[in-house]
């Protein structure tokens, strides 16, 4: 699962990923600005420590643009699913979470009492920021949690989480989440090709670019089209988008079974509107057993 080359080499240079600070701000973001909460993440604001936490308190008027709303959604809509298709998996007996891209994901640190073994997969320069910002706010990496630094460029993915512990004859539930839009295809299916030979009866939830975006309005695209912009100028650009049906069809073909792409709409339903929130999705998930 390689890196873009630009995003490869700002991490060369030991700088976290631009894209995981961003979601950390945003799920920072809805639980400051969002009532009733979709996703409840009582660490989100602590985890930015006291400047990031500043620095977004000063700035809130901003998250409140159509383009910024639409990506909070994104972020919780996603966090929220994968987290309870964890849950479910948990009920059936699985005892492995991988997080790949995990950022500054707090699942571990909420749940350091739970059954599941959590794996946090990034690459070196942004797990040692994220260890580093644990250590600076105060908390200590809970017992069921393993980091494994990961170059993509240069690490197999495979051996790299078997010399941590994780065990491939058991299943786990993958997220794979605000990663994958930055990807090559090639980068993409690669990915996909090693999470279709995990154990049988584990899951991958994960996020993409479709090429259509479902319900977004004029203001909206365009505000999209601007981020694109400002993530490129940042070194992290959108390079991959997927018709939702082509991808399903070539999961299965690698050996995907009951696979369910998550469409916004189905999201709104499930999460946004039964709460009376008025955020709304505009991004399509997948899930796919193997």
């Amino acid at each position: 699962m390689p890196d873009s080359d630009d995003a490869q080499l700002r991490l060369a240079q030991g700088k976290p990923s631009v894209t995981a600070q961003g979601a950390a701000v945003l799920r920072a973001a809805h639980q400051l600005l969002d009532v009733p909460l979709v996703f409840e993440d009582p660490l989100a604001v602590r985890v930015l420590g006291s400047d990031g936490e500043q620095a977004l308190r000063s700035r809130l008027p901003s998250q409140q643009t159509p383009t910024a709303r639409a990506m909070r959604a994104l972020v919780v809509g996603r966090s929220r699913f994968a987290e309870d298709r964890l849950a479910e998996g948990m009920e059936l007996g699985v005892r492995q979470h991988l997080l790949l891209g995990a950022g500054l994901d707090t699942y571990a640190c909420r749940h350091s009492h739970g059954p599941a073994r959590v794996f946090e997969v990034d690459h070196p320069a942004t797990q040692a920021w994220k260890r580093s910002r644990l250590t600076e706010v105060g908390l200590a990496p809970p017992a069921c949690l393993t980091f494994v630094p990961v170059d993509f460029e240069k690490d197999n993915l495979q051996a790299s989480l078997a010399g941590a512990g994780f065990d491939s004859s058991l299943p786990a539930v993958v997220a794979w989440l605000g990663v994958s839009v930055y990807l090559t295809e090639e980068a993409v299916f690669e990915t996909l090709r090693w999470a279709a030979s995990l154990a049988k009866g584990s899951e991958l939830v994960f996020d993409f670019g479709a090429r259509t975006l479902e319900g977004a309005d004029a203001e909206l695209r365009d505000g999209l089209r601007a981020t694109r912009v400002r993530v490129r100028a940042r070194q992290e650009p959108w390079r991959t988008f997927f018709d939702p049906e082509e991808l399903a069809r070539r999961m299965r073909s690698l050996g995907f079974s009951d696979i369910e792409t998550v469409s916004p709409d189905q999201l709104d339903r499930l999460y946004f509107l039964p709460v009376g929130s008025d955020l709304r999705m505009h991004t399509h998930l997948m899930r796919g057993r193997v």
